[in-house]
C-alpha cells in the first residue's frame, strides 16, 4: 500500500482502525516531498520537520484519549497567501519574502482546531496574479502529469502538490478561476465556494470582492470534508455570510435523476480545444444516462465577463497593494535619498512585472476622468452578469461548461503574452463576478494524456447540489482509478 496515493477519507479510516499512525502518514508525505520537490517545485516553505514533531504529539494525545476528532493528524498544504502564525507568508513575492505572519487567518484557525498538520506553504503566482504559476518570485512550479507543462495558477503550487501526492489535500484561493483552472490542469477536484461562505480574514487581498478560499482535493468526498472545516460565519470578515451549519458530506449521493443541467452555448465557441469539447460532450451524454436533463441554453452577457473581471480585479488590486510602500512592512529598498524615492524604488524592486502591469491598469481605470468610463461601467455590467445567471437558475439546477478552453500548456509559451494568458480565464471569471459557487472535476484526458476539467456552476449557496452532481459523475467515470500523473520529462 502506497500511503501517499490514498485519499483523505481513506487515511481517516486507517487512522480510525489503527492501521496507521499520524506519524507514519506524515513521514510518508515528508519522504515524498524529499523525493519529488526537486522536480515539481511546489513549496515555498517546507515545514516537514515541524510536521513530524506535531504528528508524534497527536499520536501521543490520541493514545491518551485527549484527541478524538477523526481528522486529527492528517497533513495538509496551504497556499502561501494565507497567513500562518509564526511562518513565512510571502505571496510568492519579493515584497513579502521575509514576512512572518503574526496571526493565523480564520481558515488556519479552523485547520488547527481540527489538529490537521501543516506540511508547508505552497507556491503561487505573485499576489495570486496569473494563470500558470510562472509569475512567482521564487520558482516555476511544474505539472506532475508532464514536467514541461504549467500546473495552472494562481494556486498552481497547491494543485501540483496534491497531484504529485506530496500533500493529501490543500487550500487554494480563487479570484477568477485560480482554484478551478489548476485543478483542471492537474486532474483534481477544485471548489470555489459562494462568496461569503468562507472567511477571507487573514488572506492577503488581491481583489476583495472576488477572492474566496476553497479546497483542492483528489476526489469529491475529500472536497466536501474540507469544505465542512473551512466554511462558516466569521465576525472578523464583514462579507462573511451566516448560512447555518451544514454537513456537506451528506450530499455525497450518486443520484442526479430529475436534475436539470444547462449548457451555455457561449462557452463552447471559438477558442475551445476540440478535444476539450469532445470530452464535455461525452460528459453530457453520461449525465443523460444517469437520469439528468441536459439542455443547451444561453448566457448573453458571457462575452463581456472577461473585460469586466479584469477592470474590477485590477482596480481592487491597485487599491489593496497600496499598503506595500517600503515603510510599514515588507521589502524596503536600500537605494533612496528621499521619501519619494523610497516609495518608488521599494515598489519597483519589490513587485514583479505582472503585478506592476495590473497595478498600472487598475490605477488607470480608477483615475479621474476614467472612473465612470471603465470602473463604474464594469460594476454596472457585473450587475447584468448576476441577473443573467439568476435568470438561468430559474430554469436549471446546474450549469455545465469547460473549466479551461485548453489543457495545460507548455512552460514559457504564454508568459510573455499577457493577453493570451488572460484569455485562459474566459470560462471561470464570470462565476467570481457573480459571487457564485463553481467546481471543477476531471472528465477525461486528451491524446497526450493531459487531464481535462469540467466546470459545474450553481446558484448562490448551492454547494450541496454541486457536490452531489460532481460526486455522481465521479463515481460513474472513476477517473482516479484509470489515470495517474506520469512525471513525464
Amino acid at each position: 500500500m502506497e500511503i501517499t496515493t490514498l485519499t483523505v477519507h481513506e487515511l481517516q479510516e486507517k487512522l480510525k482502525n489503527k492501521e496507521l499512525t499520524s506519524y507514519e502518514i506524515t513521514k510518508a508525505y515528508t519522504d515524498r516531498i524529499a523525493e519529488k520537490e526537486k522536480d515539481v517545485q511546489a513549496f515555498v516553505t517546507d515545514l516537514s520537520e515541524n510536521a513530524l514533531n506535531q504528528a508524534k504529539e497527536i499520536d501521543a494525545k490520541r493514545e491518551k484519549g485527549e484527541v478524538t476528532n477523526e481528522l486529527a493528524g492528517i497533513p495538509i498544504g496551504i497556499k502561501d497567501i494565507i497567513c500562518t502564525k509564526g511562518v513565512r507568508t510571502t505571496c510568492s513575492s519579493r515584497m513579502l519574502e521575509n514576512f512572518i505572519a503574526p496571526y493565523d487567518a480564520t481558515v488556519m484557525e479552523k485547520i488547527n482546531g481540527e489538529n490537521l498538520i501543516d506540511l508547508g506553504k505552497l507556491n503561487m503566482d505573485e499576489f495570486a496574479m496569473g494563470g500558470s504559476t510562472e509569475y512567482s518570485y521564487f520558482k516555476k512550479t511544474r505539472n506532475p502529469w508532464n514536467l514541461n507543462k504549467v500546473p495552472g495558477g494562481s494556486s498552481g503550487g497547491s494543485a501540483a502538490a496534491v497531484a504529485a501526492n506530496m500533500v493529501p489535500w490543500a487550500l487554494g484561493t480563487d479570484t477568477g478561476g485560480s482554484i478551478r483552472q489548476p485543478a483542471s490542469f492537474c486532474g483534481l477536484v477544485g471548489l470555489k465556494p459562494t462568496y461569503g461562505l468562507v472567511s477571507r480574514y487573514g488572506v492577503v487581498a488581491f481583489a476583495s470582492s472576488l477572492d474566496q478560499v476553497g479546497p483542492m482535493t483528489k476526489d469529491v468526498t475529500d472536497c466536501a470534508m474540507l469544505l465542512n472545516i473551512i466554511a462558516g460565519h466569521d465576525s472578523k470578515d464583514s462579507t462573511s455570510v451566516d448560512n447555518g451549519d451544514k454537513d456537506y458530506t451528506k450530499s455525497l449521493k450518486a443520484d442526479v435523476k430529475g436534475l436539470k443541467i444547462g449548457v451555455p452555448k457561449e462557452y463552447f465557441g471559438e477558442g475551445i480545444n476540440p478535444e476539450v469539447k469532445e470530452k464535455l460532450q461525452e460528459a453530457m451524454e453520461r449525465y443523460k444516462k444517469l437520469g439528468a436533463t441536459v439542455e443547451e441554453c444561453s448566457l448573453n452577457i458571457a462575452d463581456y465577463a472577461l473585460a469586466t473581471y479584469y477592470i474590477i480585479a485590477c482596480a481592487e488590486a491597485s487599491s489593496n497593494l497600496g499598503r506595500f510602500d517600503g515603510i510599514r512592512y515588507g521589502y524596503r529598498t536600500e537605494n533612496y535619498t528621499n521619501l519619494k524615492e523610497l516609495y518608488r524604488n521599494s515598489r519597483s524592486e519589490g513587485f514583479g512585472a505582472e503585478v506592476k502591469r495590473r497595478i498600472i491598469l487598475g490605477t488607470y481605470v480608477l483615475s479621474s476622468g476614467y472612473y465612470d468610463a471603465y470602473y463604474k461601467k464594469a460594476q454596472q455590467v457585473r450587475t447584468l452578469v448576476m441577473q443573467e445567471f439568476a435568470k438561468c437558475f430559474e430554469k436549471y439546477d446546474v450549469l455545465l461548461t469547460p473549466t479551461s478552453p485548453t489543457v495545460a500548456f507548455d512552460i514559457g509559451s504564454k508568459s510573455n503574452n499577457p493577453l493570451e494568458m488572460y484569455l485562459a480565464d474566459i470560462c471561470t471569471v464570470s462565476v467570481n463576478i457573480a459571487g457564485l459557487p463553481g467546481i471543477s472535476i476531471p472528465c477525461g484526458v486528451d491524446k497526450e494524456g493531459m487531464p481535462i476539467g469540467m466546470q459545474l456552476i450553481g446558484s448562490r449557496f448551492s454547494e450541496e447540489t454541486l457536490i452531489r452532481t460532481a460526486y455522481t459523475f465521479e463515481q460513474d467515470l472513476k477517473f482516479r482509478e484509470n489515470y495517474q500523473p506520469e512525471f513525464k520529462k
